[in-house]
Parts: C-alpha cells; sequence; structure tokens
C-alpha cells in the first residue's frame, strides 16, 4: 500500500526538528534523523535519543506513550531501538558502552550525499549488514546481490513471515547481548560461561562446576567442569573476552595448557570471532577441541536462556485431523 504520510521538515541548527507526521514513524522513518543527531560526533545515549527524537516527529502525548500488542514496552522506543541495531550493523554508528553511540566515519560519508531517506535497501550496499540481514547472501566481497530486502514480504505465506522475523529478532537480540556482555568484566564474562555450560547440561550442579571454575591457575586454562552428572571426564574451558580476531597463536598456546595436563578435551569460548587459521590450527587435533565465538555464543545464551528472559509467546496451530476423524 502506498504511504499517504506528508512531512514537513525545518532544521534548526545541526540537529533536523519538526517532522509532522499522519501515523506512528516505522524504524526506517527513523533511521535518517536518528544518524543526523548524531552528526555532532557527540556521544549519545538511547535514552536521549527517545527524547529527542519524539520531539523531531512531534508525537502527541498518546503516541510516547503507546504500547505494543504485547503491552511489554512502548512502541517508539521499541521502533528506536531497531533502528539503532540496523544503522550499527551497516557500521554508520558504534557502541560506546550499554545503551551508548557515536557516529562513525562512514556515518559522517553517508550524511555527506544527503540522502532523503535511510531504508533497508540503501543499507543493503554495504557488506556487513547484508551479513546481517540475510546470512550466508554476502562473500565478503564490496559487491553485494540482494534476493529478498523487505522480511515479512507480502507475497509470502504467514507462516514463513512468522519464521523470518522471528530469526531477525533472534539475531537482533544476539547482536545486544553481545555488547552487554562487553561492557562487563572478564571475571563476568567466566562466571556467564559456567552458567551456558551448566545449562548445557555439564558440571553436574552449580555448585559442583563453581568449585573448580576459576581456580586452576594460569597457563592458558580459565576453567575446568565436568563433562557429566558422574564426572567421568573432564573440560577445559579458555574464555575471552575480545573484540580482536582469535588467531593460530592462541588455540596453540591452548592446546599446549591441555597437553601440560594430560586433558582430552577443550573448549575456546570468545565474544569476538576466530580467524580460518585458528579454526585449522583446531582441527588438526582431531574433535577434542571445540571452538564457540560471539555469535553461536549469543545464540546459545539464547536457546538456554541465559542472560534473556520470555517477552511475548504466540502459538501457533493447525487443524486436529483426528479429532474430526468420524472413523
Amino acid at each position: 500500500m502506498e504511504d499517504k504520510r506528508v512531512a514537513f521538515l525545518v532544521l534548526k541548527g545541526d540537529r533536523p526538528k519538526g517532522v509532522y507526521s499522519m501515523s506512528m514513524p516505522t524504524y526506517e522513518d527513523i533511521m535518517l534523523p536518528f544518524l543526523q543527531t548524531l552528526a555532532d560526533g557527540k556521544m549519545h545515549t538511547l535514552k536521549e535519543l527517545h527524547v529527542s527524537l519524539a520531539d523531531h516527529f512531534a508525537l502527541s502525548d498518546e503516541e510516547r506513550q503507546r504500547l505494543l500488542p504485547s503491552g511489554n514496552q512502548i512502541m517508539f522506543y521499541n521502533r528506536l531501538g531497531w533502528a539503532r541495531t540496523h544503522l550499527k550493523k551497516a557500521l554508520l554508528i558504534s557502541s560506546l558502552g550499554s545503551g551508548q553511540f557515536q557516529i562513525t566515519e562512514r556515518g559522517k560519508e553517508l550524511l555527506g550525499v544527503t540522502p532523503s531517506k535511510i531504508t533497508n535497501n540503501l543499507l543493503m550496499k554495504y557488506p556487513e549488514f547484508g551479513a546481517f540481514w540475510r546470512p550466508g547472501l554476502t562473500n565478503g566481497t564490496a559487491t553485494t546481490t540482494l534476493i529478498e530486502t523487505i522480511p515479512c514480504n507480502s507475497s509470502k505465506t504467514p507462516r514463513e513471515l512468522i519464521h523470518e522475523c522471528y530469526q531477525e529478532l533472534r539475531n537482533a537480540l544476539a547482536d545486544d547481548l553481545l555488547q552487554q556482555i562487553s561492557s562487563k568484566s572478564p571475571a563476568f564474562f567466566e562466571h556467564l560461561v559456567l552458567d551456558l555450560l551448566v545449562k548445557m547440561g555439564y558440571g553436574g550442579s552449580r555448585e559442583d562446576a563453581a568449585q573448580v571454575v576459576g581456580k586452576s591457575g594460569d597457563e592458558g586454562i580459565d576453567g575446568i567442569i565436568k563433562e557429566d552428572r558422574l564426572g567421568l571426564d573432564v573440560i577445559y574451558i579458555q574464555a575471552k573476552r575480545w573484540e580482536n580476531v582469535v588467531g593460530s597463536p592462541e588455540i596453540q598456546g591452548f592446546i599446549g595448557a591441555l597437553q601440560l595436563r594430560g586433558a582430552h578435551k577443550g573448549i575456546f569460548i570468545t565474544t569476538s570471532s576466530f580467524t580460518q587459521a585458528a579454526k585449522e590450527t583446531a582441527k588438526k587435533i582431531g574433535n577434542r577441541i571445540v571452538l564457540i565465538d560471539g555469535m553461536l555464543l549469543a545464540q546459545l545464551m539464547l536457546d538456554y536462556n541465559v542472560g534473556v528472559s520470555v517477552d511475548t509467546n504466540y502459538e501457533v496451530k493447525r487443524i486436529d485431523q483426528d479429532y474430526f476423524s468420524e472413523e
């Protein structure tokens, strides 16, 4: 359906103000003024942007307080968060901590060409955004072939739409999880890893596992956890809350630490990623070492409810053919 919204823009200083609309702005509507607000190069918080952009769109009191259908969050704040996520995945803004953002050089370059609106189609020219929007779609080059730019496309069935939108929500939440972890201490990260492994069935009880994690000394080992409740074998853990990519030297050091202890199994967990050389080094000793990068870590946290809670449940039902059978 064609968008009938009529908008008027009045510029005041270096911040856009005064966009009046007849409906709640979408997250695509929000992205350009979001980035323009950060054009001063200063650090801004999401709470601050919530107020300034609500003023920018001249939202009424009712619109500022309007909730999502679930009743769990303010609609405008939710859409503001989605705008932030999309800009961040396109590397137009950078995170300076939990809820704090700043424009990047790429963001300044985009504003320099004075776009009339920032849309998902426009962001798809950035390979990093393409990899987020459609994992596996990009090949790492600057050229991205756009297959489907907008999720929830009306040409798809409702079941397909639910699946695609669910995956988008999950990927965005995983990104937020990694941002939260990066703002915490290394000790917090080690305990997070412990909580996750216990939830996954390792280590027996939380108390049993806690007695050994963090007490194994140095030599490249951050913790030890039982493989099962009976303790028939143990797994050695290396947990790195890093921003830099983990390379082959770190994996070789971990392997050496395992050999010194006569250990058979190890898990290397990082908030960043592994180089191809690091992966090849781990493969050389068979299945003895498992590498978990930041994205897999976040996905496992979602699967096992570590650091997250259920917001909304939707049930998808079907006809029970057995019930209607008259035989």
